[in-house]
């Protein structure tokens, strides 16, 4: 049975009145990219854990563990706003189970390899696929469930976001306690293969097929140069700043820099001029050009950039300068994602109460949260994990309060005609912050790590120093969010025909969305 978008002004099963085998159909497609979404999450929270064991199976580099979580959230976020619009184009169906078929073969792949170098190639892999089949979970969602109905189901996508948080790190641990520290790595990508054969048969069997206004829907031109470009800046960009540390800062490195300056500023050359053509660019300059949308897609960088690498730093600082194993770095992590699910079932009730103040809040407590936790390494040097249960649950509540409201805010900025874009774009902004903000902390781990001597104290407070280093990176990213949270323009435009307090990304929905507002 085919379901007809809600786009179309059709109603999907689950609203009232619809017949009880569409109601059923449209939960257990629900169930069924709800698994998916909690894969390429749980790929993004259970390698961190895995980092050590990784180096030691592998002799990998710093820079290489770098590229390894950088590379991945990279290529997840170049591909969401061409995956999306792919969707659009040829069906959710095809495009969610090809890009689910080649994440599991990356996952084999990365499990299997025998190199570092093969490692980062499948998670680039893993990458591409997995934000070709997530942005068709978004729009799947869209497609089948309206009103009410479609803000459960985006409520159940964030309670997988936040148990893929909770669950990523123990898993990783677990795995790795029982397989052993050289090969156990290998076990957090090869479990993927057991998800799989539940996601693939069940995608192929309950996602709805292709309608036919979709199918025939007039194909738009891929902006391909649009998306070279991108590319090459921004792993321009990287190339450096992960290992430029490496080979001693040679002077192309700060050609890389420059290079993706310009490249940069050709892409939005070319963005504008498509634009003015008519075609339809990868990132619409006009949308950029609105204050609220940019301030908020900029927020949305340096947030991600800060709260992500947090946890490449600990889990590295934890095993490798501390001692501890694998389960004790997942443990020790686990009261942020305590606190982020705890106040991120109640994110929206909060935003409607204090509107832009939400984010103000949020981040001011994340901030809170990262100054007392660097003042505990500052303090004691190679301390307990139980000194570090308030610092994380605090930064945890912060964390609950910022990503939602803030999508809700920035697409509701933005006339309706353009949320389809505006969400693409926001999204890859996180993504990219993402990799952007492992390569910086990453740099600044490593390149500030000077053992006074040999031996496990000198070793624990050489990284209890480098962490600190970090964690004052964070904060500062921090700072730049608040103080844009604070002080830019965030003043919604109506949105036609929305109700009082309707969540902007179901307005958005509502037109042909190219990609629709997610919540990670």
């Amino acid at each position: 049975m085919s379901i007809t978008p809600a786009s179309s002004g059709a109603t999907s099963g689950a609203q009232a009145g619809a017949p009880a085998g569409a109601d059923r159909l449209a939960r257990l497609a629900l169930a069924t990219v709800m698994i998916g979404a909690f894969m390429s999450l749980l790929d993004t929270t259970i390698v961190n854990v895995a980092l050590p064991s990784i180096a030691r199976g592998l002799a990998a580099s710093h820079s290489a563990l770098e590229w390894v979580v950088s590379g991945y959230a990279l290529a997840f976020g170049l591909v969401l706003i061409p995956a999306g619009r792919l969707g659009d184009a040829i069906g959710r169906r095809p495009v969610y189970v090809a890009g689910l078929v080649a994440f599991l073969l990356a996952s084999l792949g990365a499990g299997l390899s025998r190199t570092a170098g093969e490692l980062v190639a499948a998670r680039i892999v893993q990458g591409v696929a997995a934000g070709t089949y997530y942005t068709q979970i978004n729009a799947t969602i869209v497609d089948m469930f309206a009103g009410r109905e479609r803000g459960k189901a985006f409520g159940v996508l964030a309670a997988v976001i936040g148990l893929s948080t909770a669950v990523g790190p123990l898993a990783g641990g677990l795995l790795i306690s029982a397989a052993g520290p050289h090969t156990g790595w290998r076990w957090i990508f090869l479990v993927n293969l057991g998800i799989g054969v539940i996601a693939l048969p069940a995608a192929a069997r309950y996602l709805p097929a292709p309608v036919r206004s979709c199918v025939h829907r007039a194909r738009q031109r891929a902006d391909i140069a649009g998306l070279g470009l991108l590319t090459a800046a921004l792993v321009a960009m990287l190339l450096p700043l992960i290992e430029g540390q490496t080979y001693g800062w040679p002077l192309w490195t700060y050609g890389c820099l420059a290079a993706s300056v310009l490249l940069l500023a050709g892409m939005w050359r070319w963005e504008s001029r498509i634009e003015r053509a008519g075609r339809t660019p990868l990132i619409s300059p006009r949308v950029v050009r609105q204050p609220a949308f940019a301030t908020g897609a900029v927020f949305a960088l340096a947030y991600f950039a800060s709260f992500t690498s947090i946890f490449f730093s600990l889990a590295v600082t934890w095993q490798e300068g501390f001692g501890h194993g694998a389960l004790a770095s997942g443990l020790v992590v686990s009261p942020f994602a305590a606190g982020a699910i705890v106040t991120a079932r109640k994110s929206s009730a909060i935003a409607q109460r204090l509107g832009r103040w939400t984010l103000i809040l949020g981040c001011g407590t994340v901030a809170t949260g990262l100054v007392c936790l660097l003042l505990v390494f500052h303090f004691s040097g190679a301390p307990s994990g139980w000194y570090l249960v308030g610092p994380l649950l605090v930064t945890g509540l912060g964390h609950g309060m910022i990503v939602a409201p803030n999508i809700d805010q920035v697409l509701k900025s933005v006339p309706p005609s353009d949320n389809g874009s505006a969400s693409g774009v926001l999204n890859t902004a996180q993504r990219v912050g993402s990799a952007f903000g492992i390569a910086v902390v990453g740099t600044v781990l490593f390149g500030t790590l000077h053992p006074a001597g040999p031996g496990a104290p000198a070793l624990a407070a050489a990284f209890g120093h480098s962490l600190q280093d970090a964690l004052a990176v964070n904060i500062g990213l921090i700072v730049v969010a608040l103080a844009l949270a604070a002080f830019g323009p965030r003043q919604a435009v109506p949105i036609p025909g929305a109700a009082p307090g309707q969540d902007a990304a179901e307005s958005a929905a509502t037109p042909v969305p190219a990609v629709p507002a997610a919540r990670p």
